[in-house]
C-alpha cells in the first residue's frame, strides 16, 4: 500500500474529507487533492513539515508517512538515474544570465549555449536554487514572512505555504519557470562569479532574507598569511637531528598542515613525524606506505631513540639561545 491510499483509508476509517487535512496541513485542497490522485509527487521528508502534522490529523504513529514516502522515492531515483537530464527551460536560463552582474554576464552566456545544459550551467543554477531553498526552507515556520511573499504573488497564506512545499522539493534538473518567477527572482537581487577560481557571491534581497551576501569557494585559494612557511617548520628542517632521515613525502605532508591561531614549534614537527611513521596511528597500514621503515636490529633501534632523545634535549636546550640570536 503506498501513501496515498493510506491517506485515503485513513481519512474514510475517520469521517473526514481532504478539506478537512489540507486544513491542518495548512495547505490548499487542491494541493491534497493533487497528492492523493498522483498529479503531484509526495515531497521529500526531510524538506517540509507537511507529513508531521497529518501523521497527527490522520492518528498514524509520528514518522509512519515520511517513511513510507522515502522509501517510494528511492524506487522513483533508481528509474530517473537512467534517463538523460533534460535542459533548463530557455525562460529559466535567460533569469539565471540576467541575474550575472554584467562585468561577467557575457562570458557565462557564451559558455551556457556552447552546450546544452553544461556543468557549469548546473553548478551555477544548483547553487542560486540552494541558496533560495535555504532561505525559504527557514522561513517557513516564519507566518510573516510567508504572508509578506504571499501579498507580492496576490496569494492567500495557504496558497503560499503550498508553493513553498512544493519549491522545497525541486531539484536543478525540473525547476520551472514559476518556481523562479515565486522565489529565484524575488530572492536572489544578484549574483557573479570568479571563472578562474570559481568563487561565487550572491546578494539576497534584504527584504526577503537576513542575509544579504553569500560567497561560495570552489578550489582553494592560497594568500600570503597561508602560503608562508611556517617558522616551525624552517626550524624543523634546519635542525638535521630532527628531520635528517625524513623523506620527500613525509616532508610535504609536514609542509601542507595549515594552522590558524597557534604556530607550532619544531618539536611538534618530529612528534607529528613520529607519529606518522607509527603504524598503530592507521588502520590500514597507509602510514607505512609514506615511510618505508629500514630494516634494523633491536639494538640498532634502541640506539635511534636514544639518539632522538640526545638531540630533543640538545634543542630544548638551545633553542632560547638561538633565538635570543634571532632577534626573537
Amino acid at each position: 500500500m503506498d501513501v496515498c491510499q493510506v491517506i485515503l483509508q485513513r481519512l474514510q476509517e475517520l469521517g473526514r474529507e481532504q478539506r478537512d487535512l489540507a486544513v491542518a496541513a495548512q495547505v490548499t485542497e487542491s494541493y491534497i487533492s493533487q497528492l492523493l490522485t498522483r498529479k503531484k509527487a509526495p515531497p521529500a521528508a526531510d524538506r517540509t513539515d507537511i507529513y508531521e502534522r497529518m501523521d497527527a490529523f490522520l492518528k498514524l504513529p509520528k514518522g509512519q508517512l515520511s517513511a513510507m514516502v522515502e522509501e517510494e522515492r528511492r524506487e522513483e531515483l533508481k528509474k530517473k538515474l537512467a534517463e538523460p537530464p533534460t535542459p533548463l527551460h530557455r525562460e529559466v536560463r535567460e533569469l539565471v544570465i540576467q541575474k550575472c552582474q554584467t562585468e561577467a554576464r557575457k562570458q557565462v552566456r557564451e559558455i551556457f549555449e556552447r552546450q546544452a545544459f553544461g556543468e557549469l550551467e548546473r553548478l551555477l543554477t544548483q547553487k542560486l536554487l540552494d541558496v533560495t531553498k535555504k532561505v525559504a526552507r527557514n522561513e517557513l515556520q516564519n507566518e510573516k514572512w510567508v504572508r509578506r511573499v504571499a501579498k507580492l504573488r496576490f496569494q492567500s497564506y495557504e496558497e503560499m505555504r503550498t508553493v513553498i512545499l512544493e519549491f522545497l522539493d525541486i531539484d536543478v534538473f525540473n525547476i520551472s519557470v514559476e518556481h523562479c518567477r515565486a522565489f529565484l527572482d524575488p530572492i536572489i537581487e544578484s549574483w557573479n562569479i570568479d571563472l578562474k577560481t570559481f568563487e561565487m557571491e550572491i546578494a539576497l534581497n534584504r527584504r526577503l532574507s537576513s542575509t544579504h551576501v553569500t560567497t561560495f569557494k570552489f578550489v582553494e585559494v592560497g594568500t600570503g598569511a597561508t602560503d608562508a612557511v611556517e617558522p616551525g617548520f624552517d626550524e624543523f628542517l634546519r635542525v638535521t637531528d630532527l628531520s635528517g632521515d625524513a623523506g620527500e613525502e613525509e616532508i610535504e605532508f609536514l609542509r601542507s598542515l595549515k594552522f590558524q591561531e597557534h604556530r607550532p614549534t619544531a618539536l611538534y614537527y618530529y612528534r607529528e613525524l613520529q607519529n606518522l611513521r607509527d603504524p598503530l596511528h592507521f588502520r590500514d597500514g597507509s602510514g607505512t606506505q609514506i615511510h618505508k621503515r629500514r630494516d634494523a636490529t633491536n639494538t640498532a633501534k634502541h640506539k635511534q631513540i636514544d639518539s632522538r632523545k640526545k638531540a630533543i634535549r640538545r634543542w630544548t636546550r638551545n633553542a632560547p639561545i638561538q633565538r635570543e640570536k634571532n632577534g626573537k
